[in-house]
């Protein structure tokens, strides 16, 4: 008789920083998965720890994490000495995770636990690396939903990267490759943006996210503001090859209209005394100026890459051993039961 599909077993990642009521319903809501669980397309799962990651918040989440952990045993306690923010709080819960898997989401009860088995379907399906759970509505408000759309597709346009309408704070992705994207993302790196460097495919769920408690949002306009240039900041230098090409341009056009001008003094069709020198002499000025701020911008670029922390190579194990391929080898043939 063929041997049953082995289980998968994932770590959930709970940044809290304002979950002193709201992390009871979402514990309650994980405890279902901590037993014999099946996905729908079937695939074992089993949620073998909930790190709850104390980022040092305003209200009294401590006591409510400690009551948690003693009363149930799968809860793990992270604490931050100061309050550093949900992706320095995301990226500590990872690198002390211990599964197969990794799950990250926030501990407001946006995002429905039982959703976590529909992105491991898509990720064994589709042997993707990381999956985000996209939602199908955005449950804010209207000028912030606005908001975001119009970061995200200018970060899109500027940066030339489609991922950016897509990554969202509700992650899966494979464990062993999780901790060690999170060993070296820096401070003021942006964690979606270190995980692009780091997996190879992404894939995506459509999951209903639900409507924010009627807690007051820790994430006001400005920090919202402050994410998206962090962002724009840690996907490259791109921004500064645009303002080297810039440069280039302006250089090209400057020395072009500068000889224009002296065919034009030379053809007698300039009346007016040293008009021709001085805008010679300001375009070519300004030219050579906007082509040095361009080099200077590769330079800079260049230092922004060494600086940045990206990986040259990470280091992972077998792909046959990795829980992608693992139902595909200890499946066995069902002709061959008995």
């Amino acid at each position: 008789m063929g041997r049953a599909l082995s289980e998968h077993t994932i770590s959930i990642v709970v940044p809290v920083y304002q979950g002193e009521h709201t992390l009871d319903r979402l514990l309650g809501e994980i405890l279902p998965l901590t037993e014999d669980f099946r996905t729908p397309n079937g695939h074992p799962m089993r949620v073998a720890e909930v790190i709850l990651v104390h980022d040092a918040g305003p209200d009294r989440s401590d006591e409510v994490i400690r009551r948690l952990a003693s009363k149930y045993s799968f809860v793990r306690l992270v604490w931050l000495s100061r309050n550093f923010g949900q992706h320095a709080a995301t990226i500590a819960g990872m690198s002390s995770s211990g599964s197969e898997w990794i799950v990250t989401m926030d501990e407001d009860g946006q995002f429905n636990p039982v959703d976590i088995a529909r992105l491991l379907d898509v990720a064994l399906s589709e042997g993707a690396q990381l999956v985000y759970g996209t939602a199908k509505e955005l449950p804010h408000s209207f000028f912030r939903n606005l908001g975001s759309r119009a970061a995200k597709g200018t970060a899109k346009l500027v940066l030339a990267s489609d991922d950016l309408l897509t990554f969202t704070s509700f992650r899966l992705m494979v464990g062993e490759i999780g901790r060690g994207a999170a060993a070296y993302v820096g401070p003021g790196v942006y964690l979606d943006a270190a995980l692009s460097w780091a997996f190879g495919r992404v894939a995506t769920c459509p999951v209903q996210f639900r409507k924010d408690s009627d807690r007051s949002s820790g994430y006001t306009y400005r920090k919202l503001f402050s994410h998206f240039w962090q962002l724009v900041i840690t996907l490259g230098p791109r921004p500064l090859r645009l303002v080297s090409i810039a440069g280039v341009v302006a250089g090209l056009a400057g020395l072009i209209l500068a000889i224009v001008v002296i065919v034009n003094k030379v053809a007698g069709r300039v009346a007016l005394p040293g008009w021709t020198s001085l805008t010679v002499i300001v375009l070519l000025l300004g030219g050579m100026n906007l082509l040095a701020i361009g080099v200077v911008a590769e330079y800079v670029g260049a230092a922004v890459r060494m600086a940045m922390g990206k990986p040259l190579y990470l280091i992972s194990s077998d792909p046959s051993k990795s829980p992608l391929s693992r139902d595909g080898i200890e499946q066995s043939d069902p002709s061959a039961d008995e």
